[in-house]
């Protein structure tokens, strides 16, 4: 295939891509209303209710959930589509990977968007509100807190991606298992520093954070070594490496 013709099948992949995430927002219109009251769990539950200041605010609110939660759902087709764009330029043995790498890719994202809204965000709403006093009196709006509660639950579901990016980077021969394994404290530190950014200045909320995390990342070397292991048993099986010269 030419460049042209590559391009042509990535524009088709991006196109079905959006109309599928489009035709899942609007079927998750009709379970918004159901999907907010999950998100606005956490404040109830620590007695703070939130409002709306716009005319326009609670309808936007609405759509935002419907977007997300249509994204969300969307995923493993994305996934599915890349596959099929990436499938021609992989080896055999590549290929057999594939099927477990989209399970994990699709698990390990709604894992972390799980453990986001049950674990990380009510325990940062219970923090936040705490600072509330007699004087100052907290006046939070749907739409802020949706945002919120969208974006911390995405970028838990990207961060607990690293074991498939540190699979792809090694299968790409950026970055090996040797590599990964000797850096680990490095690694260790600076999870726990982003730990303690993100999250409220109690041991306990940042352990939560930071030990999934490392987790992650020890996954991610373990999967590497297993990826290297089966590319040189393919070596001494005489098949042609990617990233072979000759």
């Amino acid at each position: 295939m030419t460049l042209l013709d590559h391009l042509d099948e990535l524009r088709a992949v991006l196109l079905q891509s959006l109309l599928v995430a489009g035709a899942a927002a609007v079927g998750g219109w009709f379970a918004s209303q159901r999907l907010l009251d999950l998100i606005v769990a956490p404040m109830t539950a620590a007695g703070q209710q939130v409002y709306f200041s716009q005319p326009t605010e609670a309808f936007m609110t609405r759509m935002k959930v419907a977007g997300v939660a249509g994204l969300i759902v969307v995923l493993p087709f994305v996934l599915l589509r890349v596959y099929r764009f990436v499938a021609p330029g992989l080896y055999p043995r590549e290929r057999k990977l594939v099927t477990p790498l989209l399970v994990a890719s699709v698990a390990l994202f709604y894992a972390g968007v799980a453990f986001a809204f049950l674990v990380m965000i009510p325990l940062v709403v219970k923090f936040m509100l705490g600072y509330a006093t007699e004087s100052v009196r907290p006046l939070i709006g749907i739409g802020p807190y949706v945002s919120f509660v969208a974006q911390t639950c995405l970028a838990f579901g990207l961060v607990f991606e690293l074991p498939v990016a540190v699979l792809l980077l090694s299968a790409a021969g950026l970055v090996g298992a040797r590599t990964l394994w000797a850096g680990w404290r490095y690694a260790a530190v600076a999870i726990v520093v982003v730990a303690a950014v993100l999250t409220p200045p109690d041991v306990v909320s940042q352990m939560l954070m930071a030990v999934p995390v490392m987790a992650l990342y020890l996954l991610s070397v373990g999967a590497a070594l297993l990826l290297e292991r089966s590319r040189r048993r393919a070596g001494s099986d005489g098949g042609r490496l990617p990233g072979d010269v000759g």
